[in-house]
């Protein structure tokens, strides 16, 4: 089986790429490498470009005919960016998307994995959430997520495509084997930032302290990238298998939630020093949060999150001190394709 993995050098496409490849599915990576990493891509078959270049997509699936299907993590995440700029947002992340879908379909290829989001659920009374639970997008990323999973069951409708709907919550860890990890050394979510907060001795910033929560922070359902990753792979198989003009949306989580000051408490206890927590105004855009019920995601995909958040914050960790090098890497390998120019 060989699969083209949109976003493929980033962290979460570069993760699923790995576990494709230990489960003897070739990966092929699309990136425009705005946030992604060449030496992730590298390892594999890659594409430099951008999603909504037709004649780019044309190529890709011409020198490989035998694409079985795509996973699509190419997007933009930032939700206080997205309050910021949401214009931006609707046009890569919808605007290209489906570029990218008339792209496919002239090449023939018609199974579709959008890699999405949980945080455009409204949140019911003990936060848990499944797919029957009731949609409200509160800022243009989850809004644009699902414009797209809108987009993919409607051409479902027609018979041309089959595709899957993967919403997940946040992800932290990084492969196991150190492959590959969070490519930003300044990033905007919760491990990142307390990685950062404990690497430089500084404290660390919960933002958001009112919220209708057991300790007034944001209630998330941290999931590892690797059960991340094995979740995108078991559907991938579903997926190929499928009757044609299917559409389904899943659940990817751990079941049980976890609010930031836990998480803080839980990086603490891994790394042997208290977190110093300090507290701020939720960002624009931010959410309570909530967690998934994982019933469909074990019936569906006989799936289900194997690692813990401890595990998550080992590797987050592992990786942080492998990460100055793998950039070093990465400017060598850029200051290469400069000189071949």
């Amino acid at each position: 089986m060989k699969v083209l993995i949109t976003g493929g050098a980033g962290f979460i496409g570069s993760t699923i790429a790995s576990c494709c490849a230990d489960n003897g599915i070739t990966p092929v990576i699309l990136d425009d490498y705005s946030t992604g990493l060449r030496v992730f891509a590298h390892r594999f078959d890659h594409y430099d470009g951008d999603i909504e270049d037709t004649e780019l997509v044309a190529r890709v699936a011409a020198e490989h005919p035998d694409i079985d299907a795509v996973i699509h993590c190419a997007a933009m995440i930032v939700v206080p960016e997205s309050v910021e700029h949401p214009l931006a947002y609707y046009d890569n992340n919808v605007g290209k998307s489906v570029t990218l879908l008339e792209s496919l379909q002239e090449a023939g290829i018609d199974r579709f994995i959008l890699s999405s989001t949980a945080s455009m659920y409204e949140p019911e009374s003990d936060y848990m959430v499944d797919e029957a639970s009731d949609v409200k997008p509160l800022s243009p990323y989850a809004a644009s997520k699902r414009m797209v999973e809108r987009v993919l069951e409607d051409t479902a409708a027609t018979g041309k495509l089959t595709a899957l709907s993967l919403r997940y919550f946040n992800p932290i860890g990084a492969d196991p084997q150190l492959r590959t990890g969070l490519q930003n050394p300044h990033p905007t979510h919760a491990m990142g930032k307390m990685i950062e907060a404990h690497t430089a001795g500084e404290p660390f910033t919960v933002t958001g302290t009112e919220w209708p929560t057991r300790d007034g922070s944001g209630l998330r359902d941290y999931i590892h990238v690797w059960d991340l990753a094995r979740a995108h792979v078991s559907a991938l198989k579903l997926l190929v298998e499928s009757e044609a003009g299917t559409y389904d949306v899943i659940n990817l989580g751990t079941g049980q939630g976890t609010t930031v000051f836990e998480l803080a408490d839980a990086f603490g206890e891994a790394t042997g020093t208290p977190l110093e927590v300090r507290t701020a105004p939720p960002r624009d855009g931010d959410v309570v949060g909530c967690a998934s019920r994982t019933e469909k995601a074990k019936h569906v995909l006989n799936w289900e999150a194997e690692r813990s958040i401890a595990d998550g914050v080992r590797d987050s960790l592992a990786w942080s001190q492998k990460l100055a090098g793998v950039l070093e890497e990465e400017e060598r390998l850029k200051a290469a394709e400069r000189s071949a120019e």
